[in-house]
């Protein structure tokens, strides 16, 4: 085969900036073939996914990608670095992918590699400096980034890379290709148009959070989005198949916490120092999900952590689950596939005959013997039968036993 380019993607919703990604990075890459590795029904943010992961799949798969995997829920909902590391992980097992492209604010490697390296082998020096912003009350990537600046000597430049949600994201990607001495060749591409949460629209290029915004005050997208994405689009908001956030799952989520007991609370993933109590009693006092979070909020815990907590609550992730991710090779679960796509499943299989292809969950469920890997897709398959329940008509279950993989 030719070359094969991998792609980590949220695709929320597949945009004008993705597609651009797309071939901009096969040009670089002289890729002939793509996989994306994409987040399911709920995204690394803490939010929701505006459509279900099979019609995301197919966005991909009419824009040119030729095999859509799913990066399982507990690595999608995790913090930059196990979202980073499980997507490497998934991508590197595979044993055919050649290149990693990613979007950063800065669009150069070097400077990204240099940090990476530094995050990689954590010197005594540098984890001393965290430390000690830690002491002062931090969050940790606030910490992290001011000791970074002290370590390199702070500049603008370094600045800059270290307040920019992309670079962040790249830079645990490479830092997760050293950790698993991968051969995959990184890339990146400036995002030259918009940023992730920017409101703003140029040159037929918006974020996936405009378009969003977009689409929940009824404005019209066609413009930002390529045509078959806004056909597929267009469909599911006729069918009132769209979670425009996480407000949709307000009272689930408060429901969650007041039935969960102080000890559970402590048990999820990202929550310390006492945070459970912050967390029960906001949830015994608050009606509405943004007067929750910034009840719990702080300098320490950001909004976006603190939504991740609220979606582990929500979908029974646990810490336990999270460190059972960091150790284990998460299977292949295919959503999608053009022709191209069928021929690399096969070669997927010929590279690595040890690998799990997941095509059919009942098949999975009732026959593997690896309880990690079957707890792991238990998440998913749960995950999905939650966000159904947003719709307002049609909220049925087991979706993941039931929907055929996309075939274009």
């Amino acid at each position: 085969m030719g070359g094969i380019l991998g792609i980590v993607s949220e695709y929320n919703p597949f945009h004008n900036g993705h597609l651009h990604h797309l071939q901009v990075s096969k040009q670089l890459s002289n890729s002939d073939f793509s996989i994306a590795v994409m987040s399911g029904n709920f995204i690394q943010r803490g939010e929701t996914s505006l459509i279900d992961k099979w019609v995301k799949a197919e966005m991909a798969l009419r824009a040119g990608v030729d095999l859509v995997i799913e990066l399982p829920t507990v690595y999608a909902l995790s913090s930059a670095e196990n979202f980073a590391d499980g997507a490497v992980k998934l991508l590197n097992n595979l044993g055919i992918v050649d290149y990693i492209s990613f979007g950063s604010e800065i669009g150069e490697i070097t400077p990204l590699n240099d940090i990476a390296n530094i995050l990689y082998k954590e010197p005594k020096e540098f984890s001393g400096l965290i430390t000690h912003q830690l002491k002062s009350g931090l969050s940790y990537p606030k910490a992290r980034e001011i000791a970074l600046s002290q370590f390199f000597g702070s500049s603008k430049k370094l600045t800059e890379i270290l307040n920019n949600p992309n670079n962040i994201l790249g830079i645990e990607y490479l830092k997760s290709l050293k950790k698993h001495k991968s051969s995959i060749k990184p890339i990146t591409i400036k995002r030259d148009y918009s940023d992730y949460n920017s409101k703003t629209v140029k040159k037929g290029i918006a974020s996936a959070t405009a378009i969003r915004t977009m689409i929940k005050n009824k404005k019209n997208v066609h413009y930002v989005v390529p045509y078959e994405s806004y056909e597929l689009l267009d469909e599911c908001i006729k069918n009132e198949k769209i979670i425009t956030d996480l407000s949709v799952f307000e009272k689930e989520i408060i429901y969650t916490l007041r039935k969960l007991s102080l000890s559970e609370i402590a048990n999820l993933p990202d929550v310390s120092e006492g945070l459970e109590n912050k967390i029960k009693m906001a949830a015994n006092n608050c009606n509405t999900l943004e007067e929750l979070i910034t009840n719990i909020k702080s300098k320490r815990y950001t909004q976006s952590r603190i939504q991740r907590i609220l979606l582990y609550a929500l979908l029974n992730i646990s810490e336990k689950d999270i460190n059972s991710s960091k150790r284990i090779n998460p299977y292949i679960r295919v959503l999608g596939f053009n022709k191209h796509g069928k021929h690399i499943i096969s070669a997927i299989a010929a590279a690595n005959p040890k690998i799990t292809i997941i095509v059919s969950v009942k098949k999975f469920m009732e026959n593997s013997n690896s309880t990690p890997l079957r707890t792991m897709l238990s998440k998913d398959i749960f995950a999905t039968n939650v966000y159904t329940l947003g719709y307002k008509n049609n909220s049925v279950a087991n979706l993941d036993y039931t929907h055929k993989i996309i075939e274009i």
